[in-house]
């Protein structure tokens, strides 16, 4: 099944089609699943199309496709700007690269990943960050709280001790197994 990493206004939305017999479609986004349909009387790809959603039927504009940046997407009464970022077959939480925000000249040794990192449990966004460098920290205490698919998801220390690193801030992207903290 294809999955397209898409930007819709500048937010990452995962988009998986499955194809269900000519015209027709099923498509999952963010897990809401949606019945569509292409209706080919009204049909033209270059620049717009009729479309029937669970039964309600959409006029949809494309006056520029451009697969480098992000351009205008007319629903209706309603313009979004949509930019596709990738297209693939990979699991849902591969779609997005993040973007990483390290302290500078610091980098983590391979021990230090795996004993002493807090690393996040899904791609997302991080919405606060509780905690900085140098923290005593107790076991099940919040460190930051991560936005993914428009949940918010607390990340909480497994152990007790002191925030050596902190590698995320408030705004920042982060990918599925990042470090996030080191707690030693």
């Amino acid at each position: 099944m294809p999955i397209y990493g898409v930007f819709i206004d500048g937010k990452p939305v995962e988009i998986e089609l499955s194809r269900t017999r000519e015209g027709s479609f099923t498509v999952k986004i963010e897990n809401k699943t949606f019945n569509v349909e292409l209706l080919a009387d009204k049909l033209d790809l270059e620049k717009e199309l009729s479309m029937k959603i669970d039964n309600k039927e959409y006029k949809v504009e494309l006056p520029e496709i451009n697969q480098k940046r992000p351009f205008p997407v007319r629903v209706e009464e309603a313009t979004f700007k949509a930019e596709v970022k990738t297209h693939t077959r990979r699991p849902a939480s591969a779609i997005f690269e993040p973007t990483r925000i390290t302290p500078m000249n610091k980098t983590m040794t391979p021990k230090q990943h795996m004993e002493d990192a807090v690393t996040a449990p899904m791609t997302g966004k991080i919405l606060s960050v509780t905690v900085k460098k140098g923290d005593q920290v107790k076991a099940g205490e919040i460190l930051c709280v991560l936005e993914a698919m428009k949940m918010e998801n607390e990340i909480t220390t497994p152990k007790t001790g002191t925030v050596q690193e902190v590698y995320v801030s408030e705004g920042s992207s982060v990918g599925e197994g990042e470090a996030l903290f080191v707690i030693s």
